[in-house]
């Protein structure tokens, strides 16, 4: 069996979104559910959640969500890496069919204890060179308010369309960009893994926290 790649990762937290806008439903619930202060580029014309509506707006419409298809287009990562993605992932448990369904679903507890005990080994990061990009870790919305302080220099995701200039951390896919120009819940999330990835004690043990609450995972 392949060993478990990066961008799988980022594939099940993007499902984690996905299941997380299905059981808020459409209208006010979801919008509230979202950040609103998560754009970090120039041109908001890529910003797209089609599956919000289309997908999630009648009951009984959301497995079209979850199809290769529909994640290769929200993600950017190639529709037979996401097929081999979501192989490994229930090869070794992280996600299952749905037996009513048959969409992925993540196990959650699971995948918060990888993030938790594992992500920083398994897929280790650190700020590298100087690079346009979108903020990440520290410096993302999701943790900003908490933690980053002024000075300190933004850990971003390279991005020619990011509104600013930092050290450059290696995404977990790359085309990450795309992928959270689209849905800011899943923006938040890789924001928090990037922050256990590369954080100091305070930040890391603060993004578990708030990665915790984001997964509904309970102790």
């Amino acid at each position: 069996m392949d060993g478990l790649k990066s961008q799988d990762l980022g594939l099940l937290l993007k499902l984690v979104s996905l299941q997380k806008q299905e059981r808020l439903g459409p209208g006010q619930k979801t919008k509230r559910a979202w950040p609103h202060d998560w754009q970090d580029w120039d041109d908001e014309s890529e910003f797209s959640a089609p599956w919000m509506d289309e997908f999630f707006g009648d009951e009984g419409s959301y497995p079209a969500a979850y199809t290769v298809r529909n994640l290769e287009a929200e993600t950017g990562i190639g529709k037979s890496q996401v097929s081999n993605s979501l192989r490994r992932c229930y090869d070794i448990g992280l996600a299952k069919k749905d037996r009513k369904t048959g969409v992925p679903r993540v196990n959650s507890k699971s995948l918060y204890e990888f993030v938790v005990y594992g992500a920083k080994y398994v897929f280790p990061a650190k700020p590298g060179q100087f690079a346009r990009g979108v903020r990440t870790a520290f410096a993302a919305p999701v943790l900003e308010s908490h933690l980053f302080g002024a000075g300190e220099l933004l850990p971003v995701w390279p991005d020619a369309r990011g509104n600013n200039t930092g050290l450059e951390v290696s995404p977990l896919f790359k085309t990450v960009g795309h992928a959270v120009r689209r849905d800011p819940e899943l923006y938040a999330l890789l924001a928090l893994v990037d922050a256990i990835r590369i954080g100091n004690a305070r930040e890391s043990n603060l993004a578990k926290d708030l990665l915790r609450k984001r997964m509904e995972v309970t102790e």
